[in-house]
């Protein structure tokens, strides 16, 4: 597969800056969920030592709260 890649940048030159962004772009996407998973304090990946970090939560710790109003006026 590499080969054929290599073939028709070789050819087409024009296409060595998509494959630089598309390929940088993929990185970075990769990078911000990593970066998600690592350091959000709503993702736990420790069962056993925290199985409920939401309860450690002081009243001064900030956290999002999602509400939704069906139905009635807006």
């Amino acid at each position: 597969m590499l080969v054929t890649i290599r073939k028709q940048l070789r050819n087409h030159p024009a296409l060595i800056p998509l494959f630089f962004f598309i390929g940088g772009g993929a990185a970075m996407s990769m990078l911000y969920l990593a970066r998600l998973g690592l350091r959000n304090p709503d993702v736990s990946w420790d069962r056993k030592n925290n199985p409920e970090p939401w309860n450690k939560l002081g009243p001064t710790d900030q956290y999002k709260v999602c509400l939704r109003v069906f139905g009635g006026n807006r």
